[in-house]
């Protein structure tokens, strides 16, 4: 039986972007709360000696252990879908910050277009280029009403950005300026400017100089020491959670960070969730942490496996084409970063140096701004260049003709290993009728609970829009100059490889309840006191990565839950049968 404890004023499931912020900023406004975290409690100095390739990019040091959970996966309903085992097909972050701890640093803001994707998809390409099945739906929200939340976000993190030529309208420059440049990243926007695009340096929450946010926490200038993509910064110079939100709530005396805490079940009584029932998994001990209000700030598959798993809201019928829970599903998986790779026998760079989002993108490519003319596909995407700093393990990159052992494998390894350079296109991921999330009939976690089940295959719109990036970068690779280009291959098949962390949808928001499960303070519609924040609110994948939007998100439902706990209620009005969706 449960331990209950004493009721707190609120209970948040995760420390990662979205539990952090809101753990922040309800603690600084006086309230008591709880953070729950499943992995183990992190600071700076726990990433000392984190600078080990093997460890953290090979054997996944940072990542979920899945022997314990893991999600299933196939393309088609009528499939047994089969358990994700390992790693290298599944990363997603445990511990303190999450994935926010070992994110690359990227800080994009959505376009406007995309919060009311319906409504403008609609206007640009026309009703009937939509296809049948593609559950289009707009946000509940505008750019303009949402920009504030992403000027909090970008202080709190440090962004480091520059002004885009193309971009939609600021309140204020980022906190930070962009970061130091390099030969590549030049090379790149030297060719893009000559076929008249616009490319500037991409937002990061790599700091390009010492910056102290809003809430006093201090982050040191990066060193492009180029362990940043699945690792900790031991110099305290990547924005996360670690160094900046978790940090600001302890310091309150608000808030209790509970580490080795899994959360099993959200309680209610029918009408209101009561709190969290989890387990202390360093003693096996169950308990129940009451609440007036719950967050939900864990990463997608968390949160919709929580909601399923504790009977809140309805699930998603795919045959019916019913319910919101698992609805709209959506994944920027490995095979949509697609491009081409360049190879220069006469040039050479050092691409051992770097940072996480240290590179350069432009904005001509997406969807407010791309010609629908002769279009096999809708929506836009952005052609990025990153250097990341190449570790010795992975730098083995070789042109397609080259064996995959042997004398020339060894020599073009070398010959290239400072001369190949990849440029890929990120596309905006439209959701469908037929990708989707549920529990699992079969496969059960450590403690028999069902595992989430994965429902997904590629569209015609996702190959299509693929192809078209691979043409977009080829032409700017051939700018660049390289001797010889090869193209990635474009799939046929879903691949059924959860690498990346870029997963949402499944708690979808917006303004008609029969579409969205929450509205667009993250409220559920169905239990006015439960807020599921994080990427698993995304009605669709804009063509930019997500972390900046979830930031904005997790300060918009931290709003939300204040209002809440002052007045009581729903926060925003229905709007049923909107047909804002296709």
């Amino acid at each position: 039986m449960a331990i209950k404890l004493d009721k707190v004023d609120v209970v948040v499931v995760g420390t990662g972007w979205s539990g952090g912020i809101v753990s922040a900023e309800l603690a600084k406004a006086g309230y008591k709360v709880v953070g729950l975290e499943r992995g183990k409690e992190k600071t700076v100095n726990d990433y000392l000696g984190s600078k080990d390739e093997l460890r953290f990019t090979q054997r996944y040091d940072m990542m979920q252990d899945l022997s314990k959970e893991t999600i299933t996966s196939r393309s088609e309903m009528d499939e047994e879908a089969q358990p994700v085992r390992t790693q290298a097909e599944m990363m997603v972050g445990n511990d303190v910050g999450g994935g926010s701890a070992h994110w690359a640093g990227c800080t994009f803001r959505n376009n406007p277009f995309d919060f009311e994707v319906y409504t403008k998809t609609v206007e640009k390409f026309g009703k009937d280029k939509i296809p049948e099945g593609m559950t289009l739906q707009d946000w509940g929200i505008t750019y303009d009403e949402f920009e504030k939340y992403y000027d909090r976000f970008e202080k709190t993190a440090g962004t480091s950005g520059e002004e885009d030529p193309l971009g939609p309208p600021r309140s204020n420059p980022y906190p930070n300026p962009p970061l130091k440049s390099s030969p590549a990243i030049n090379l790149f926007k030297e060719a893009a400017e000559n076929l008249g695009y616009h490319p500037y340096m991409i937002p990061a929450g790599n700091m390009s100089e010492a910056y102290e946010n809003p809430d006093g926490e201090k982050l040191s200038q990066c060193q492009f020491c180029s362990y940043c993509s699945h690792f900790g910064c031991d110099f305290g110079a990547k924005s996360d959670p670690v160094v900046t939100v978790i940090p600001t709530a302890q310091k309150t005396g608000n808030y209790e960070l509970r580490p080795h805490s899994y959360a099993r079940r959200v309680l209610h009584n029918g009408k209101k969730a009561t709190g969290i029932m989890y387990v202390d998994m360093k003693t096996g001990l169950e308990y129940e942490q009451p609440a007036d209000v719950v967050v939900l700030g864990g990463f997608t598959f968390t949160n919709t496996r929580l909601l399923l798993l504790s009977e809140i809201g309805k699930p998603y019928n795919p045959k019916k084409r019913e319910g919101v829970i698992g609805r709209n599903f959506v994944g920027q998986f490995n095979n949509t970063f697609l491009g081409v790779r360049g190879f220069f026998n006469d040039k050479k760079f050092n691409m051992y140096g770097g940072a996480g989002a240290l590179g350069a993108t432009l904005r001509d490519f997406t969807v407010e701004h791309i010609d629908p003319e002769g279009k096999n596909f809708i929506h836009g995407g952005h052609p990025e260049i990153r250097q990341y700093g190449l570790g010795p393990i992975q730098s083995l990159a070789v042109p397609s003709d080259t064996p995959s052992w042997g004398a020339e494998f060894k020599d073009n390894s070398i010959k290239y290993a400072n001369s190949m350079l990849h440029v890929w296109f990120v596309p905006g991921v439209m959701p469908w009728w037929h990708n989707y999330t549920d529990l699992d009939p079969t496969y059960k976690d450590a403690f028999g609970d069902p595992l989430l089940r994965v429902t997904n295959k590629l569209t015609d719109q996702d190959i299509n829009i693929a192809k078209y990036g691979i043409e977009v970068t080829r032409k700017i690779m051939e700018e660049m100059g390289a001797d010889i280009i090869d193209e990635d291959e474009v799939p046929e098949e879903f691949d059924h490889i959860y690498s990346g962390g870029h997963y949402a949808g499944g708690v979808a928001m917006g303004a008609d309840p029969e579409t969205s499960a929450v509205n667009n303070y993250l409220q559920m519609w169905d239990m006015e006191n439960l807020f599921v924040t994080g990427g698993s609110a995304f009605p669709h994948f804009s063509d930019y990565h997500p972390t900046g939007t979830i930031g904005a998100l997790a300060y918009r439902a931290a709003e939300g839950v204040e209002k809440y706990l002052k007045n009581g209620g729903l926060l925003a009005e229905k709007k049923t049968h909107t047909k804002k969706m296709a």
